[in-house]
């Protein structure tokens, strides 16, 4: 940590970077770190390769976060947050490749180890919890507003610290955030309370998608490019759905399908798809989506695919066979 904190105070503009489609984990941990180093005087671009979902748009400084980068050299540092491998950033990870010192801050178990310098710890409960030590290290005043995006982190990361990842940490950091002004319920509110009529209608259609296997252990749920066409919505409106095919009775596994647009024309039935897996934490979910090129954690993974929706839904079915 002490050779990152010194590079990080050594360079003058530092990009920050999260894995695309990005969860609260995420986005909290690029801006809670991004308002950290700012404090030290540094520049700063924050990134993200996907719209920020809609629950997180609360986030103190979120207007911050861009989706495009200019070329390496524009940076001495990246600082690579919560993703597994390097090309989950998107198509600015051949840009970041080439940017003299890559940064991986990770709590993944799948991380591929990628980058010049590591800070990966799959114990943490989030990798808004080695930000949160990160932060303290560098020695730099925690304010309400990284407060927030700590916590918030934490709190999506673990569940709403329901998940086998909440550890004691997860508590005693969640008690001083809130001791530096956080307020639980205002951000519960944000992240699980208000939905737009869109997504309402969004999520009865991936609810009437629902399909199970036939031994009742695997649940697949689709959603496809003409339902956001004719609900008004936006793919951000996918997060946190997959939990209710994961809470169905029996069921072990959970797939999420998301029909992806990539620029791609795609003829014979084709697509690209971001496959989301979350398993009741009997079913090591990082194990399978990394036999598809992804990764994850242990309950928590996903990976991306380019192939018919036909056949992803098969071979996701198969895999009930060994559950």
């Amino acid at each position: 940590m002490d050779k990152i904190i010194t590079h990080i105070k050594r360079a003058h503009h530092i990009l920050l970077a999260s894995h695309s489609e990005p969860d609260g984990d995420a986005v909290s941990s690029i801006l809670a770190l991004g308002l950290a180093i700012g404090q030290l005087g540094k520049k700063t671009t924050i990134y993200n390769a996907s719209p920020i979902p809609a629950v997180y748009r609360f986030l103190p400084s979120v207007e911050r976060i861009v989706r495009h980068i200019k070329k390496a050299n524009t940076y001495d540092v990246a600082l690579v947050l919560d993703c597994g491998d390097l090309p989950r950033v998107g198509e600015a990870s051949a840009t970041i490749s080439r940017i003299p010192l890559v940064i991986n801050i990770d709590h993944h178990i799948s991380n591929t180890g990628f980058g010049d310098l590591q800070l990966i710890d799959p114990l943490a409960c989030s990798t808004a919890e080695i930000v949160y030590r990160l932060i303290k290290a560098m020695d730099v005043s925690i304010d309400k507003a990284m407060a927030t995006s700590v916590y918030t982190g934490i709190l999506t990361d673990t569940g709403s610290f329901r998940f086998s990842s909440t550890n004691r940490a997860a508590f005693a950091i969640s008690q001083e955030m809130t001791e530096l002004g956080v307020e639980p319920h205002a951000v519960a509110q944000h992240v699980y309370g208000t939905y737009s009529l869109g997504r309402i209608k969004l999520l009865n259609l991936a609810l009437d998608s629902i399909e199970i296997s036939e031994n009742g252990k695997l649940s697949i749920m689709t959603v496809t490019g003409a339902m956001f066409a004719e609900t008004g919505t936006h793919p951000e409106d996918v997060d946190g759905m997959i939990n209710y095919a994961r809470r169905i009775e029996d069921v072990k596994v959970a797939a999420l399908i998301h029909e992806q647009k990539n620029g791609k024309t795609y003829s014979n039935g084709q697509g690209h798809y971001h496959v989301s897996l979350r398993s009741d934490g009997s079913v090591d979910v990082a194990a399978i989506a990394g036999s598809f090129g992804g990764g994850g954690h242990t309950s928590a993974a996903g990976f991306q695919i380019e192939t018919s929706l036909k056949k992803l839904k098969s071979d996701i079915i198969t895999l009930a066979q060994n559950l």
